[in-house]
């Protein structure tokens, strides 16, 4: 029997990991069930990820691309004139007033990396290139300082299911970028 071209087979097995991570946890996913949401033989995903961690990895690595291409498409980094502590409230207000499903998905995978070595180089990945991101703006300390408070805050709105305060937000991330030199 010819094998059938299915050049997007590898990215419907990823979405499908990510889906059922999003119904059931990570504790759900397996390689069985990744194949059955995506519809592919289980050899597909055995194929394409050897071990789950690579399918985990896989997934985190397209979780993270949609908030970075949040936060492109955003701008929050570009006009050196902006408000930055406000531009990052607003941005972090967006992204969780979004689909709070995908918000509370992407962090599971990053926090995942806790207890699954494989994914720490990803998550690591995606807090610096947050970082590299806010240091067009400040400096390389301050920057790190940033994405650590905002995950803080994304954290604390997901775990207590409180509703994000922009207000607070927009102060503390003033208080840790300080006072910002004029510009123009």
């Amino acid at each position: 029997m010819a094998r059938r071209y299915d050049p997007d087979r590898r990215r419907r097995i990823i979405d499908a990991a990510i889906r059922v991570v999003g119904r059931k946890g990570i504790a759900g996913l397996s390689h069985r069930s990744a194949a059955a949401e995506a519809d592919v033989p289980l050899g597909s995903t055995t194929y394409h990820f050897r071990t789950l961690d690579e399918l985990l990895v896989a997934a985190l690595r397209q979780a993270n691309e949609g908030f970075a291409k949040a936060v492109a498409a955003h701008g929050a980094f570009e006009d050196p004139r902006a408000d930055l502590a406000d531009e990052l409230a607003r941005m972090l207000g967006d992204w969780l007033s979004g689909d709070r499903t995908g918000v509370e998905l992407e962090y599971e995978l990053y926090l995942a990396a806790l207890r699954r070595p494989a994914l720490r180089p990803v998550a690591a990945e995606w807090c610096a290139g947050m970082a590299d991101q806010l240091a067009r703006r400040t400096d390389p300390v301050t920057a790190r300082a940033l994405v650590a408070l905002m995950d803080g805050i994304c954290l604390q709105v997901l775990l207590t299911g409180a509703a994000y305060d922009a207000a607070y937000a927009r102060e503390m991330l003033a208080r840790v970028i300080g006072p910002q030199a004029p510009t123009g």
